[in-house]
């Protein structure tokens, strides 16, 4: 690595239209603070970039003096993956622009932009696309790793709603890619994660979705969790794609939409979004809300809008972070007693046990379509550690995710790269499976110096082996 210099410095400050950050500047430890306050990394120099082309700047000076990019998006990673000690920070912060064409039911995105910057636009035109389940999450980061939201039965991952991108690579080409121009760079971003360049633009497709849902929660206290998941797995064995749910095991969070009284008690609650007929959703949800005794009922029409900030609340900002998830498949009963055993241990009131139901649409794309590995999961389950920045038992939250992790392993059918932590390159590879070496040859392709490397890694090899 080529030592910096002032001068150097310098004139890639002059070549942006955006801001160059170094450690010198007042605003440099604002500027690399991320959403996951666990993360403490200090990146020689942050190019908070306006366009395109400054980008392709940044990528061009940090590669001719062999040092790495990481890019920032949302800077949502929990993994921190925004963030170095030894490069540059592409930072996409100022790249928050969303174009709607209703005629194409196509959204222009660009690579800075956080999903509550899409759904706004898209709603209102009556369309929307998967997104995350809190708002503040990058599309970016999201969206490469694979996308799960509150749509994906109904409408596929979001992903698979990728259709073309414009991203810079390593050697500072700005590139547009679709199913005609260069499709196996469209699969390997459908999923493969951030190694192969910065998407500076996401052409995302839309499907109409009408703005007012049938959402809400059920919750039930912890005691009935083996009996209320036993009736939920029944019922969802049946359901349409228009029934996206997501079981959430914790200490009930104290937020404005929970009565006081059950705040710190333990629950099982299942959050719904129903994006059919609002008659047909109440029918086919009655045998669940009318089963056992619900602590509480908010399931009713509601913004889609407002159900995508719901949970902003649970996942504060600074906050601090550390999860780790499993893909399994039917939701057993041995399944639910560990999981139950594991949610009764929680080291923290902040941590949850968010299990989502995949299937539907998700399902039906066929494997190699997408560079995506967990088509035949039906449930992913996040153990998620979650503290405040005020507490020194670090090693306590994240034995208990670990512990829970193992506990799971068994069951196991796969991972999803968005949801790894420190599992090293045997969890990247176990999350991709057999479209590993695909990945491994589009990589060499388009990173063989691995510039790109601030991210759930796909390694190109050194040049020996790629030469092999």
């Amino acid at each position: 690595m080529d030592t910096l210099t002032t001068g150097d410095t310098e004139k890639l400050a002059d070549t942006l239209r955006g801001e160059l950050i170094t450690p010198a500047d007042p605003r440099y430890d604002r500027a690399r603070q991320v959403w996951n306050g666990d993360i403490d990394r200090h990146p020689p120099l942050i190019a908070r970039c306006a366009d395109a082309a400054d980008v392709a700047a940044a990528v061009t000076f940090a590669a001719g003096r062999g040092l790495p990019v990481a890019v920032r998006g949302g800077g949502h990673s929990v993994a921190g993956q925004g963030l170095c000690d030894d490069g540059v920070v592409v930072d996409l912060s100022l790249m928050r622009a969303v174009d709607v064409d209703p005629t194409r039911r196509l959204a222009h995105v660009q690579g800075g932009a956080l999903w509550q910057d899409v759904d706004p636009a898209t709603q209102a035109h009556g369309l929307a696309t998967t997104g995350g389940i809190v708002s503040e999450t990058g599309v970016g980061g999201l969206t490469l790793g694979g996308g799960i939201g509150h749509l994906m039965r109904r409408c596929g991952l979001a992903t698979d709603n990728l259709v073309e991108a414009d991203l810079v690579t390593a050697d500072g080409r700005l590139v547009t890619v679709d199913a005609e121009r260069d499709p196996e760079l469209l699969w390997g971003l459908r999923g493969g994660g951030g190694n192969f360049g910065t998407v500076v633009r996401f052409g995302l497709r839309l499907h109409e979705v009408d703005p007012t849902v049938l959402a809400g929660m059920l919750i039930h206290p912890l005691d009935d969790a083996p009996a209320v998941l036993a009736r939920y797995r029944d019922l969802i064995a049946e359901a349409p794609d228009a029934l996206g749910t997501i079981l959430n095991l914790r200490l009930c969070p104290a937020v404005a939409a929970i009565p006081e009284r059950l705040h710190g008690t333990p629950v099982v609650a299942i959050i719904v979004c129903w994006s059919g007929d609002h008659e047909q959703g109440q029918e086919f949800l009655r045998p669940l809300r009318e089963f056992g005794r619900p602590v509480l009922d908010t399931v009713a029409p509601m913004p889609y809008v407002v159900l995508q900030r719901m949970l902003d609340d649970t996942s504060r900002a600074g906050d601090h972070y550390y999860w780790r998830s499993v893909d399994f498949g039917p939701l057993t009963d041995e399944i639910i007693s560990i999981i139950v055993e594991h949610v009764a241990r929680i080291t923290s009131p902040l941590s949850a046990v968010p299990v989502y139901h995949l299937g539907g649409a998700i399902g039906r794309v066929p494997p190699e379509d997408t560079a995506f590995g967990s088509r035949h999961a039906t449930h992913d389950i996040n153990m998620f550690g979650h503290w405040s920045p005020d507490r020194d038992d670090r090693d306590r939250h994240v034995a208990w995710v670990r512990d829970f992790s193992e506990a799971m392993a068994p069951h196991a059918v796969g991972k999803y790269v968005n949801f790894l932590n420190d599992e090293g390159t045997d969890g990247v590879r176990e999350a991709y499976g057999r479209r590993w070496q695909r990945l491994v040859a589009l990589k060499r392709r388009l990173d063989p110096e691995n510039v790109f490397r601030y991210n759930f890694n796909i390694d190109p090899g050194s040049p020996d082996e790629q030469d092999a």
